[in-house]
Formats: C-alpha cells, structure tokens, sequence
C-alpha cells in the first residue's frame, strides 16, 4: 500500500485525531491556531480544545495582504508569490506555538487550513454576461504548509462547495448542527467577523424547524475600514470612537434599501461588495457628500448598520419562535453592537459563545478541525448539489509532507 494511503487509514481508525484548526479572517488580524482533540465523527463527534493562539500579524505583513485583499486590481505575481509566502509564515506560526506548547508535531495527524481569503465572488455579485459561476479564493498553499511543518494538510475547504452550486461560504451550519444541537433548545449561533453569518439550530424536538446559515451583511469590516481611514486605528477598541458619535438616520435609511438585503435566502458576501466604496455610492445616490459628516457619526452609522441588519436577519429566520444567541468573532468584543443587537432582539438572550465551552476566538479554526476530522474517519456532510439531489459530499484536498 502507498504509505501515504496507509497513514491516512491508520489516522481513520484512531479512537481521536489530533487536529490543528488555522483560520485568518477579512479583517487581517492574524492567524488563530487552535489544537483540537476530536473523538468520533458525524453525530458522535466531540471535540476538545486543548490549546489555542493568535498569532497577531504585524503591519508588514497586513499591509502586504491588504494589496490583493478584496481590491478588484492586483499583480497577479503578488498573488503568486503571497500564495506560498503566506503558506511558509502560517507554517512558521504552527511551529512556533507547538514548541511553545511543548508538543511534536509528529503527535499531531493533521493540519486544517482554511487560508486566506483574498476574493469573494458569488454569482450574484458577478457582472460577467453570462459565465457566472460561484466563486471565491483563499491563498497559503497547503502543500507549502505540509512541507514546512512536517505534517499532513487539509486545506482549501471552499472550493468542494462551489464545485457543487454552493456560494463557497458560510461553512459553519455544517459544524455548528453536528457539535450543538440540542433537545429542548433553540440556538443561534452568530459569527461576526468582517462580515457577520449565523446558523439556526433548531431544538432536536422541533422537526418542523429547519437548520439555516447565512450572511447576514457587514459585521465588522465598514468599522474597520473608517477606524483605519480615519483615526489610523485597526478597529474601534471596546466601540471608543462610535459612542462618541451619532447615527446619521437619513444614511442609515439609504444604506438600509440596499437590495442585498432585501432577499431572504440563504446568500454570502464579502468586504467586496460592502466596501468604503459601496458606502460612498451610496451616499452620491442620496445626494449626500460623505466629507460633511464627521467620522464618528460615520462609525456609529455603520455599527447601527450591523447590528440592525444582524438582528432583522436572524428575526426572519427565527420566524416568530424564540431562540438562545451565542455570539464569537471580533464583533463580539464591541459592547455597543453587542448591545444594539440585544435592544433589537428583546426575546432572544445574547450570550458569549464560551458558554458553550470553547472561545468565541477559536471558533471558526475548531470549525475547519472538525471538517478535516469529517474528511479522515466521517461520511461527509448531506449537501444539496446543483441537480437538487442530495449527497453526502467532504470539503477539502489532501497534502502530504513527503
């Protein structure tokens, strides 16, 4: 047997799997290492966090990213080289935080790589006559990240999606219904990272409730982007800068007819199409100039945009029942979005995700482990393909270290 193959089967039939979780968000912040001990598969699937990291990116290398990071003009050789760049970096992190945890990375059976995503493309965003198929793009070559650390990788997990009719994105609901659904329970499970999604999970007693993921608009990223323009900031720290601003209700409305948000399927985006771009359009068609509101009343709007949009999405969905909102990402950290999120939804308590036992910080790594423990010892995940039938399909591609 090919002893790559046989790694692979003798890593399936462990009793658990050791598996490193990677996630880097749009916001560039740097990249979360979680090292998770996995037991089972499928429903039986528990999983334990055993150690987690961030490792903060410094201004080189966010502003290095930020080059070929949702901007529609770029050379192609930076993408080539940032590819593998950022493999050999997110190599070098692994590494690190292993030797600081004083574990070998032989004792770990893989790595799950979700990488960084530099475009988001769904069809709907796309202005192509006619070839308009779901797309999106994460960089850090997992061969790359193999090599380096020695270790089995598992990487662009998105691609299988949009290979199959999906947008490529949210991949949470596929986790978030195996680790947390429970018997009397309706729960929410709300990331907000630069752009905000969630899952409902419905009660297991409750089969007339259907499990949902979707984007929901801009989480954090029109925040990031005007701290970073105006106050040369990389995010508004603890809502500093927005509370000492008010909300611009004549742009708020505008901002709010946007027909993204009118649709109540499923759907994704990205820094993309909610852009400081798409807010300055948004401002010449309501005739308003932009440089005569001051900033913080510009922060304040958009977080009053999040937390709105947010909150009428998941309102929809809910569709009149109740239900528990566990929230992790970085919007989690910002009290007032917290806070407008929970004014807007006074029968659904608000609740950090580490109620749940694991940190709303390692959430969305823990979620690309538990993909990759699927893809080694699960049957994959029921997903509806493009024909309407469904089938249980695994996301990822395999890269082995020799």
């Amino acid at each position: 047997m090919n002893p790559s193959i046989k790694k692979l089967a003798e890593i399936a039939q462990k009793e658990s799997r050791t598996i490193i979780g990677l996630m880097s968000g749009t916001s560039l912040d740097g990249l979360d290492i979680a090292l998770c001990r996995i037991t089972g598969s499928g429903n039986r699937t528990q999983v334990a966090v055993e150690k987690f990291v961030t490792k903060v990116y410094g201004d080189e290398t966010r502003n290095h990213l930020r080059e070929i990071s949702s901007v529609e003009i770029v050379k192609l050789a930076e993408i080539c080289r940032q590819h593998t760049w950022l493999a050999g970096l997110h190599g070098e992190y692994i590494l690190e935080a292993l030797d600081n945890w004083n574990v070998k990375p032989d004792l770990v059976d893989c790595i799950a790589s979700h990488g960084q995503t530099i475009y988001h493309l769904p069809a709907r965003d796309q202005n192509h006559p006619y070839q308009k198929p779901n797309s999106t793009l994460q960089i850090a070559d997992g061969d790359h990240i193999a090599r380096k650390t020695g270790i089995i990788t598992i990487s662009d997990f998105r691609q299988k999606h949009t290979a199959f009719g999906g947008e490529g994105a949210p991949m949470a609901g596929f986790v978030d219904t195996l680790l947390f659904a429970r018997e009397n329970e309706t729960r929410i499970l709300l990331n907000i990272g630069g752009i905000g999604n969630f899952t409902l999970v419905p009660a297991k007693n409750n089969p007339d409730q259907q499990s949902f993921t979707t984007d929901t608009g801009p989480g954090n990223t029109l925040i990031d982007k005007l701290s970073q323009a105006y106050f040369n900031v990389p995010f508004d720290e603890n809502a500093k800068i927005a509370r000492t601003g008010s909300v611009s209700d004549h742009l708020l409305r505008i901002l709010l007819a946007d027909n993204w948000f009118t649709s109540s399927k499923t759907k994704t985006t990205g820094p993309e199409y909610f852009s400081l771009e798409w807010l300055r359009a948004k401002c010449r068609e309501a005739g308003i100039d932009l440089d005569t509101i001051k900033p913080e009343d510009l922060i304040r709007t958009v977080t009053e945009l999040s937390a709105q949009t947010i909150a009428a999405s998941i309102k929809t969905h809910l569709g009149g029942e109740t239900g528990i909102i566990f929230v992790s990402g970085g919007g989690a950290h910002n009290p007032l979005l917290m806070e407008r999120i929970s004014d807007r939804l006074p029968d659904s308590p608000v609740k950090n995700f580490s109620e749940l036992g694991i940190d709303p910080d390692a959430k969305e790594a823990v979620l690309f482990a538990v993909l990759a423990n699927e893809m080694l010892a699960g049957d994959g995940f029921t997903f509806s393909i493009m024909d309407g039938k469904k089938k249980k399909v695994n996301f990822g591609k395999i890269s082995f270290p020799v």
